[in-house]
C-alpha cells in the first residue's frame, strides 16, 4: 500500500492517522444480504475534527466500528498509521484499541458503584501513559464531581465522565458515536464543548458522528453518508464554537 497522504485541512500539511480504501460492509438477515457499507474511501488526519453526518441506516456507525477495530470490513484496506487493520487478528485489533483509540457512545456505560474518578481510573490502569482522572474531569468541568457517583449526575455530567474517561489514557483517535443523541440542545453543547476542548488539548483526531446537521459546523471537515456511501467531504474554513450552535 502507498504512504499515507497529506491533509488539505485548515492549518496545513499534517499526516493521515487512517487511510480507508474499498470498504465494504454486508450483514447477512436470513435470506436478506444487507448492504451497511459499499466501496468507502477517506482518510483521517492527525488533529482534525471530524463530523460524520447522515441519517439512521446511513453507515456512519459501521464506519466507525471497523476504524475503531470493534468490527472487520467483508472488503477493503484500512491502515493506522503503518498498521494494517484488516486481517489483524482478534488480540491485535484488542491492543490497537487499549493503545490508540478512545470510544464515546450515546449511552455511558458507567458504573453505578464507582465514584466519577474511579471510573475514569479504570482506563488509566491499564494506559501506558496515562493521565490523572482528576485533571481529566476537570477539563470536562467536573472537576467539583469527581467523588460523586453516576447515580448524583445528570445525564450531561454522566456523559462528561464518559468523554474523561476515554481521553484520559491519551488516545491518538477519539471515535464518538451519537454523544449527544440522548441529551437536551444545552446540555448536548456542553459536552460538545468537552470533546472540541480535548481536541485542542492533546491534539486528538476526533470523530463525532450524528445525524444532527447543526453539529458539522463546529467540525474542521464534514463527512456526508447516505445509504452506506460518502455522497460529500467538505472543509469548514472557520470552525464554530459549540456554544454557537443552535438546534
Amino acid at each position: 500500500m502507498q504512504g499515507l497522504k497529506s491533509s488539505t485541512v485548515p492549518g496545513g500539511p499534517q499526516e493521515a492517522v487512517f487511510h480507508a480504501r474499498g470498504l465494504a460492509k454486508n450483514y447477512i438477515m436470513g435470506e436478506v444480504v444487507v448492504h451497511a457499507l459499499h466501496d468507502v474511501d477517506l482518510d483521517l488526519f492527525e488533529r482534525e475534527l471530524v463530523v460524520i453526518l447522515g441519517p439512521s441506516g446511513s453507515g456512519k456507525s459501521t464506519l466507525l466500528n471497523i476504524l475503531g477495530g470493534l468490527d472487520v470490513p467483508t472488503s477493503g484496506d484500512v491502515v493506522f498509521r503503518d498498521h494494517r487493520l484488516t486481517g489483524a487478528s482478534a488480540n491485535e485489533l484488542t491492543t490497537f484499541r487499549r493503545e490508540h483509540v478512545g470510544f464515546v457512545f450515546q449511552f455511558y456505560n458507567l458504573i453505578p458503584s464507582l465514584t466519577a474518578r474511579e471510573n475514569v481510573a479504570l482506563v488509566t490502569d491499564i494506559a501506558s501513559a496515562p493521565a490523572d482522572p482528576v485533571e481529566m474531569l476537570a477539563l470536562v468541568g467536573l472537576r467539583d464531581r469527581v467523588d460523586h457517583f453516576p447515580s448524583q449526575l445528570s445525564g450531561g455530567e454522566q456523559q462528561r465522565v464518559a468523554i474523561a474517561r476515554a481521553i484520559a489514557k491519551r488516545p491518538d483517535v477519539l471515535l464518538c458515536d451519537e454523544p449527544t443523541g440522548a441529551l437536551d440542545a444545552a446540555t448536548g453543547r456542553v459536552v460538545l464543548e468537552a470533546l472540541a476542548g480535548a481536541n485542542r488539548e492533546f491534539g486528538t483526531t476526533t470523530v463525532i458522528i450524528t445525524h444532527n446537521a447543526a453539529i458539522a459546523a463546529m467540525a474542521d471537515r464534514v463527512v456526508t453518508m447516505g445509504s452506506g456511501t460518502i455522497s460529500s467531504i467538505a472543509t469548514n474554513q472557520e470552525r464554530r464554537s459549540a456554544a454557537e450552535i443552535e438546534w
